[in-house]
């Protein structure tokens, strides 16, 4: 058997990953492996991950060609092309490698049973649903540990972000939808859009994995009936519907409907990550990066400050702890080029403090600005008495309303799933709304924190748009909102998000690169490049877009002419 070099990449990135975990390095590369012994198809185990020599070590040595702080979407593709380049990658990552088991045998811990592997150092799990039917068993108590789901509490929102490689590819519903054109002109201005759809959307879509369900199939599944319900009562209501991609295998997704095969969709498994099923980064962009043999991963290493370097690039000032968050090591990491994938939160943070503690005083104030949520509100009706939903759920959503030609409230639903794992007869929507309202972050020396000036009454036009989109179907069915899910009798939760996007946006704090203004050498790479909405689910936009710049600024700052 013979493997393409892709493939071979990506076997020899997975081995390491792998082995990288059961090794419990805290830092890794990947050993270089002969193709002979890849093509074979035999396992490397131990052998694929080496050791990477330790950061304060590195830095010790000089200033590295490049540093990643990051691994979610992306800092995956910065990190994979350049590699590709011959360039040498330090990835900083603030969270764990979840590649291999734990002593139960499951990566993450289940949904309804956590544990402290569910939740970035919380000694309560903190669930989008408080309560189910008034009562206080969502939440429950856990060690407190370096899980793999973070809830940020922003003020007067809070946005769920992943915790570990892959960010929040480890922890989402795996929804990878690509906003339609007509729509693109709103979302990046300034961007070719003819560009993205030709080449960077595509591109980003067959790494990422996506796929569809089969469209007959989805009629019969067992773990779909709650979609179906909810499709059939929309559509009566006078709204469209399409199905949503995804990264989950939908392959193995109709074996587990059929009992086949190990449960994790239908197991209530999303929230604390799958353990089966779904593509996440460190099986796609982060295996082929680490399969170059030229990136360097360094896991529960946090940057806490960042500034300018005496004679050019810049200087991190890097935390180790470990999984238990005792502190094991403080270093200073020097760099050439700086490539900032930390998420719409982390990455708009760190520059806010760098600018307004004297770190890189000369950030343009634009840095901060321009936060939104993408529009996020949930909302949860009853059903008429008798209405079957299904006991069990597949938590991975393939279907949405989709209101987006509205005139004035344009929204996105996904048909969300309740996953308790008995029938509950109820309908649930993630709703995408276009909420003009943006916050800012800004420093707060009382408290030596960066805070995020945003008011819950702001959602008040996601509320109104999911409401608009509701009411109807309601009024037509006599049934009425769940309010007793999501805390002090909401019918609509808005005081969270799954979609945090903004903060560094893209021809404002950056140039049209991602190259941040008056910074050579620095970049933005993440979800915080885009403006604050992007009609849909983001990542598949946040890569393609990662995409698209690492292309052009490799050709024009590293010279890279192929």
């Amino acid at each position: 058997m013979t493997m393409s070099p892709h493939s071979r990449r990506r076997f020899l990135g997975t081995a390491a990953l792998q082995s990288a975990s059961a090794l419990g390095l805290g830092s890794f590369m990947a050993r270089p492996a002969g193709a002979a012994e890849i093509a074979a198809g035999r396992t490397l185990d131990a052998q694929a991950a080496s050791p990477s020599q330790p950061l304060a070590q590195r830095a010790a040595a000089g200033p590295l060609p490049v540093v990643v702080v990051g691994t979610g979407y992306g800092g995956a593709v910065a990190a994979l092309r350049l590699a590709e380049q011959g360039i040498p990658v330090v990835m900083l990552e603030m969270g764990q490698l979840w590649t291999q088991p734990a002593s139960d045998g499951r990566l993450f811990s289940k949904t309804l049973t956590p544990d402290g592997r569910a939740m970035w150092f919380k000694t309560k799990t903190e669930a989008p649903l408080k309560t189910f039917l008034g009562l206080d068993i969502i939440n429950k108590k856990i060690p407190a540990y370096a899980g793999v789901l973070d809830r940020v509490h922003l003020g007067g929102i809070d946005a769920y972000v992943g915790r570990g490689v892959g960010g929040g590819s480890l922890v989402n519903g795996g929804m990878a939808v690509t906003p339609r054109e007509q729509d693109f002109g709103q979302i990046l201005p300034g961007v070719d859009a003819g560009e993205m759809y030709a080449k960077w959307f595509p591109l980003a879509n067959r790494l990422l994995g996506v796929n569809q369900v089969d469209p007959a199939w989805f009629e019969k599944a067992k773990c779909y009936r709650y979609a179906r319900v909810a499709r059939d009562q929309a559509q009566r209501a006078g709204y469209k519907t399409a199905f949503v991609p995804t990264v989950y295998d939908v392959g193995y997704l109709a074996r587990e409907d059929l009992g086949q095969v190990t449960r994790s969709a239908t197991a209530q498994e999303i929230l604390y990550g799958n353990n089966h099923g779904k593509c996440s980064l460190d099986q796609s962009y982060l295996a082929d990066a680490v399969g170059t043999g030229r990136v360097s991963i360094y896991t529960l290493h946090e940057v806490t400050a960042l500034r300018q370097a005496a004679g050019g690039g810049y200087e991190l000032d890097v935390r180790q702890i470990d999984a238990q968050g005792q502190e094991l090591m403080r270093c200073t990491v020097r760099c050439a080029k700086l490539f900032l994938g930390a998420g719409s939160l982390g990455t708009s943070m760190m520059l806010v403090k760098a600018r307004d503690t004297g770190g890189l005083p000369r950030l343009p104030a634009a840095v901060g600005a321009g936060w939104g949520h993408n529009g996020n509100v949930m909302a949860a009706r009853s059903n008429p008495l008798g209405t079957s939903t299904g006991a069990i759920q597949s938590t991975m959503p393939v279907m949405g309303i989709d209101d987006r030609d509205h005139p004035t409230r344009p929204v996105f639903a996904e048909l969300t799933p309740l996953p308790t794992g008995f029938e509950n007869g109820v309908s649930m929507v993630l709703a995408i709304t276009k909420n003009p309202e943006r916050g800012t972050f800004r420093w707060d020396a009382a408290s030596g924190q960066v805070k995020l000036d945003w008011r819950l009454e702001q959602n008040a036009a996601s509320v109104a748009a999911v409401r608009s989109l509701i009411d109807p179907i309601n009024r037509l069915l006599g049934t009425r909102y769940r309010t007793d899910l999501f805390g002090g009798g909401k019918a609509v939760a808005d005081d969270f998000c799954y979609h945090p996007l903004g903060g560094c946006v893209l021809g404002q704090a950056t140039d049209l690169l991602g190259r941040v203004k008056g910074h050579p050498g620095l970049y933005v790479v993440d979800g915080a490049l885009i403006p604050g909405w992007t009609s849909v689910n983001p990542f598949v936009t946040i890569t393609a877009l990662a995409e698209r710049n690492l292309h052009h600024l490799l050709r024009e700052d590293f010279g890279v002419t192929a």
